[in-house]
């Protein structure tokens, strides 16, 4: 018998025809509720030694710290572990189902692996994922959906998780080779504040010149750390390391500004690959190509993520005033209540904006944030 094909497509059909009718259908298809303990299924060969069935299996807590097709490495004390995903495995809707920093239950297929051996075969997993506990903290960014799962009613963003549970963000910057970029380092700014994690703006290469103070100074005005120093000089790392000391932080930036050399200068021994600006137009060169977890030496982790040219921002447009605390204090003195600061009579933003009163930069840099989540919600 030939298998039928278009099921999507009579689903549809089926889904407009109910709704024309008027028909109740939020509860067409009722979903099954299940009182039993579910197991994971997992196929026979993956099944350890001696154990009789999924549930037979010796349970472990660890940490992901990278992914692949199907699967991630999870590390379980000093071993690393590559798990594939039990077939029960329901990451919660919206984000990302795994990222480096996740906690993740793994069921191990093969226990051996916990007294000491670490060698990994490639070709059978050492465990599987059955559960992601929930995360305290996301570095994320939205993620543009491939016409193959793009659903014509769905409306939401899907964020992509870079990193979770993490405590700090590093935002890194350079004064030269590329220059710094204010407008990203306030994205990155209001990406913080979103995903829970505290920032310190690090300023690296000061050895190629000072940076801007006036454009500091906005920065400090608002109460932003900062960290001015040179992974080539050493100057201003150990103020970084008292920093990181016993803390979860990620390093996050335009390609090019250093980050994978200042892992190596705050890291005895790490080898994180590393490439010259290009000297045509100053532009960093993508080298690091997925998150990468290191352990500190004064205690914690840093990961390394992947180096960014634009960042875009999953936020509604009448939210965004409220990523600048600047603006807070005179929202009352604004003549409408829903005032965009862009255009309104008796704006207080903009009056203290041409009386030099606000940083002129940090207003445009705000006006340009505005005109990319207009465009995106067009």
């Amino acid at each position: 018998m030939a298998r039928r094909k278009g099921k999507s497509e009579r689903r549809i059909k089926d889904w407009h025809q109910r709704y024309n009718a008027q028909e109740e259908i939020d509860n067409v298809a009722p979903s099954r509720k299940s009182y039993s303990r579910k197991k994971a299924k997992l196929p026979q060969r993956e099944l350890a030694a001696g154990a009789e069935g999924e549930d037979d299996l010796d349970r472990v807590e660890g940490l992901v710290t990278g992914l692949f097709p199907g699967g991630a490495f999870v590390r379980v004390g000093a071993v690393q572990m590559r798990c594939g995903l039990a077939g029960t495995f329901r990451p919660p809707e919206g984000a990302s189902a795994l990222a480096v920093g996740d906690m993740a239950t793994v069921a191990l297929t093969r226990s051996e692996h916990l007294q000491g051996q670490m060698e990994i075969d490639k070709d059978r997993s050492d465990g599987v994922i059955l559960e992601r506990k929930p995360r305290e903290s996301a570095l994320c960014r939205p993620q543009p959906r491939s016409a193959k799962r793009w659903n014509r009613y769905g409306t939401e963003t899907f964020d992509k998780v870079i990193v979770a549970n993490m405590e700090m963000l590093l935002i890194v910057a350079s004064t030269h080779q590329p220059p710094l970029r204010h407008g990203l380092i306030d994205r990155f700014l209001i990406i913080a504040e979103r995903g829970e994690l505290e920032p310190l703006l690090v300023i690296n290469k000061i050895d190629l010149g000072p940076p801007e103070e006036k454009v500091l100074d906005d920065f400090r005005s608002l109460g932003v750390e900062m960290i001015l120093c040179s992974a080539e000089t050493h100057e201003g790392l150990d103020e970084l390391s008292a920093h990181l000391t016993g803390k979860r932080s990620v390093l996050a930036g335009a390609s090019g500004v250093g980050k994978s050399t200042l892992i190596n200068a705050t890291i005895p021994g790490t080898n994180a690959t590393t490439r010259t600006v290009r000297s045509k137009d100053e532009r960093g060169r993508h080298t690091t190509s997925t998150s990468i977890i290191y352990d500190l030496p004064c205690g914690g982790v840093i990961v390394d993520t992947p180096g960014l040219r634009e960042l875009g921002i999953h936020l509604d447009a009448s939210e965004l005033p409220w990523y600048f605390p600047e603006f807070e204090a005179l929202v009352g003195e604004c003549k409408f209540r829903n005032c965009t600061h862009t255009h309104e009579p008796d704006c207080a933003v903009i009056r203290d904006v041409e009386a030099e009163l606000l940083p002129r930069r940090r207003y445009q840099s705000y006006l340009n944030i505005l005109d990319t989540l207009d465009a995106n919600r067009k």
